[in-house]
């Protein structure tokens, strides 16, 4: 199984609003949507850059992981999103490779797609996301 393209690169900000003008204005990236995503208790905001997306995750409590990020690390790239098209097979796999995954069954994320993150510990320190898109077959 294959990693399709970077899906996107999720950015932890303190306000998207404060955040926007530069994307937007600055580096004049075109905003595709904002969306709360309250199991995950984050607003996020998608940017378009080239083929892949930014995307900005701004903490709507402080005991979400995003509010912790910032509080422990500050501002900044909080993980890479990889597209895959079959987001449970590719879990199974990494984990016969000796991959320590955090969802062990994909879960609803922004915009509809199917996640699971990979722990970092795994990963040389970097926090992978997996990302299917809406509507392709989940394998069990």
């Amino acid at each position: 199984m294959e990693v399709k393209k970077i899906d996107h690169i999720g950015i932890a900000v303190k306000s998207i609003e404060n955040s926007l003008p530069y994307y937007v204005e600055t580096l004049q990236l075109e905003l595709l949507g904002m969306e709360e995503v309250e199991s995950e208790k984050v607003k996020v905001a998608f940017l378009k850059i080239g083929e892949s997306k930014i995307e900005l995750l701004e903490p709507t409590s402080p005991d979400s992981a995003i509010a912790k990020f910032i509080e422990k690390r500050g501002e900044g790239i909080h993980h890479i999103a990889l597209g895959v098209d079959d987001i449970q097979g590719r879990i199974d796999e990494l984990k016969t490779k000796g991959i320590r995954m955090i969802h062990e069954t994909p879960k609803i994320g922004a915009g509809g797609n199917l996640v699971a993150f990979m722990h970092p510990k795994s990963t040389g320190g970097v926090l992978y996301e997996l990302c299917q898109k809406p509507g392709a077959e989940v394998h069990k």
